[in-house]
């Protein structure tokens, strides 16, 4: 088991109160200080999001390892001046190269051309994004939608479009602006055989 260190509950709390817990929380895993430190020096316009920060805060609360249960780290960045795969692929493998021997997989992501692939992937088409920030807001759940990332004063800079109550309060609700039920339901039947004590908002 993962032993606690002293963080305050966060809660209900002010949203302010809260980036600074997630901070503090994100400072006890060595994978992701890792990430953040490389990628502040690699990529101007970028967040680490979804599944592996939102996971890391679940294994807090819930006393696992902070490593427990995740599959790959998400890295997101936004470059609409060259939306072909080989650049994309260029800036993946750099980056992939750069974090060494991190145990998660990693997912590099340029979200300026996610709209080029996406219906072959899920069946339906998207717009394109226009900002990584306009991105962010469709992803699956509330929660999930969140990116951090490091400024260049060192600033921890937090982008969470609805809140953070629903991550520290670790409820799975679907944000329904872009993905199906389907894909919903598929995420939380397997998050609640990792995290059992997640509580579920039904799709209805």
């Amino acid at each position: 088991m993962f032993h606690k260190v002293e963080i305050m509950n966060a809660r209900n709390k002010d949203i302010e109160t809260q980036k600074e817990i997630l901070k503090d929380i994100l400072n006890l895993s060595e994978s992701i200080d890792k990430v953040l430190k490389i990628l502040h020096s690699e990529l101007d316009n970028y967040y680490i999001g979804a599944g592996c920060i939102v996971q890391t805060v679940w294994n807090y609360l819930s006393g696992n390892p902070l490593e427990y249960g995740i599959a790959d780290i998400d890295i997101v960045y936004y470059d609409a001046k060259d939306l072909s795969r080989e650049k994309e692929e260029y800036v993946e493998h750099k980056i992939v190269s750069l974090l060494g021997n991190i145990p998660f997989k990693v997912d590099v992501k340029k979200e300026a051309r996610v709209h080029l692939w996406y219906e072959k992937k899920f069946g339906y088409s998207i717009e394109p994004y226009q900002s990584l920030e306009d991105a962010i807001n469709s992803w699956p759940t509330t929660a999930t939608s969140l990116g951090v990332r490091s400024e260049n004063n060192g600033e921890f800079k937090v982008y969470a479009p609805y809140g953070l109550n629903d991550l520290f309060n670790m409820i799975v609700r679907a944000n329904k602006a872009q993905i199906t039920r389907e894909i919903y339901e598929k995420k939380v039947t397997k998050w609640t055989k990792l995290w059992p004590e997640l509580v579920v908002i039904p799709w209805s």
